[in-house]
């Protein structure tokens, strides 16, 4: 499903247009974007929660030439998924 078909799904199962449905789920996303960028978490109970991750700096190697190589620490977008979701998605 992409974002396009999401909106239409929304749109139907509410009583929002298209428009307002794309304004709604734009804002939603781009709200959770911004929180987890500042390193706070957004959890919607039931679906799951979105935070950020930290990654220690580590040691891999280059795939061209094989040498040691040092890959710094980051921080990562993460999602984990809430109980209900789960259950749902084993069900099927």
């Amino acid at each position: 499903m992409n974002k396009e078909q999401l909106v239409k799904a929304i749109a139907a199962q509410t009583t929002t247009t298209k428009k307002d449905a794309e304004k709604i789920l734009t804002a939603t996303l781009e709200t959770i974007m911004e929180t987890v960028a500042t390193g706070d978490k957004v959890v919607l109970v039931g679906f799951g929660t979105f935070e950020p991750r930290h990654r220690s700096e580590r040691t891999g190697r280059n795939p061209q030439t094989g040498k040691p190589m040092t890959i710094p620490a980051t921080t990562v977008p993460a999602f984990s998924a809430g109980k209900l979701f789960k259950e749902k998605v084993a069900e099927s």
